[in-house]
């Protein structure tokens, strides 16, 4: 039947995926969402190849963390060394990902400095012998890429003409500029001038679209009217994680307060379980908003654990009965 993403097509006709968020969509994150909303697939955070293939290796490899329910699951990995990659996925092939995703659309400054993430846009040369090594590298692993549609002019036609001939199984189109921010509108015209250049190429790579969707009746809507394959959503599942829940009032965040309050612990005992050792409590603040809105008295009992210092201190705000 192929391979994962075309799974998916076959049995749903669209592909929605959680996009991978550095700091937000990992391990403890994902598990919660396969209990409240699970999507078609998800990517873990960035993983940095050099940085794997260092001595500093411990301090990069929990993002490749995750549990069998969090599949299908696949790997995006950055850099801009192609024996780097070809090491790394030698290594992580054993924990036999569903897909690995080269990020070629990264923009956070100190990324573009070295030459990695959306400056590859600017080097043809380099990113097709980072394709070609994850290819050979990969056995059989769906190869796919997430980027842009230019570094600081559109240059859909030339780059993404480019990596349409690379036979990738998918391909992620965020229809911004490297140098644009999520303030400027995401330019989904070209995302569908991508589905047509794919389309006249006699491609069968998949296209993704991403940027600016924030629920599931815009994804399918914009899947309908630009001919993507999919979308991959990203920063609308802090608003609402229940966003990919099967239950239409729970897509659109109509959640009892016991339910978010329960999520939330679900949340920090998956937490402890899984990081507890590796991280610090407040690299888990940043989903206290997103669980803790919508009902009276919100606003308080997100500032009360927004000041809490520890996982039992949460607890502790949580199990009380005046909140």
């Amino acid at each position: 039947m192929g391979n994962i993403y075309q799974k998916i097509l076959s049995k749903k006709g669209f592909i929605l995926g959680l996009s991978p968020m550095e700091g937000i969509t990992d391990t403890v994150f994902r598990q919660v969402l396969c209990k409240i909303g699970k999507p078609d697939v998800f990517f873990t955070e960035f993983l940095n190849v050099e940085g794997f293939c260092s001595e500093g290796k411990e301090n990069v490899s929990h993002r490749l963390l995750f549990r069998d329910v969090e599949r299908p699951i696949v790997f995006q990995l950055w850099g801009n060394v192609p024996e780097f990659y070809a090491k790394t996925i030698k290594e992580i092939r054993e924990l036999k990902p569903d897909g690995i995703d080269i990020n070629m659309g990264c923009s956070v400054r100190d990324v573009l400095s070295s030459g990695r993430g959306s400056a590859l846009i600017n080097d043809k040369i380099l990113s097709n012998e980072i394709i070609q090594a994850v290819k050979e590298s990969s056995k059989g692993i769906p190869v796919s890429v997430k980027t842009r549609i230019g570094f600081d002019k559109i240059q859909t036609e030339d780059w993404i003409g480019f990596l349409l001939e690379k036979d990738l199984d998918l391909l992620t189109v965020h229809g911004r500029l490297s140098k644009e921010n999520y303030s400027t509108p995401c330019r989904w015209d070209e995302i569908k001038r991508a589905v047509s250049l794919r389309d006249s190429m006699n491609s069968k790579t998949l296209i993704l679209g991403n940027g600016d969707i924030r629920n599931i009746k815009q994804a399918k809507e914009y899947g309908k009217n630009f001919g993507v394959d999919g979308v991959l959503i990203g920063r609308a599942i802090l608003s609402n994680p229940w966003l990919f829940s099967d239950d239409s009032k729970r897509r659109m965040g109509m959640i009892t307060k016991k339910e978010r309050l329960e999520t939330l612990s679900e949340h920090l005992r998956i937490f402890i379980k899984e990081k507890g050792k590796l991280d610090i409590f407040n690299s888990q603040k940043k989903y206290i908003k997103a669980y803790i809105s919508n009902f009276d008295t919100a606003s308080d009992l997100r500032e009360l654990l927004m000041n809490s210092n520890s996982v039992e201190e949460a607890f502790s705000i949580l199990s009380r009965r005046d909140i």
